[in-house]
């Protein structure tokens, strides 16, 4: 589970990027995109912290 948590966290990582290099996808109408990446990423990140602690690992169902 860590490791899916990580790859989505990286995705979001990457789209952040994306989205702030590419001036039309965080401009105008579309200017929340890049907060939506960092929500991502925050959500991410606690849950990694989340099952790094062992707190909802499937291993020990």
């Amino acid at each position: 589970m860590t490791r899916i948590v990580l790859v989505g966290s990286l995705l979001w990582l990457l789209a952040l990027v994306a989205t702030l290099v590419v001036p039309g996808w965080h401009t105008g109408d579309r200017s929340w995109w890049p907060w939506t990446c960092v929500a991502g990423l925050t959500l991410g990140f606690l849950g990694w912290a989340y099952l790094r602690r062992r707190r909802g690992n499937a291993e020990q169902a």
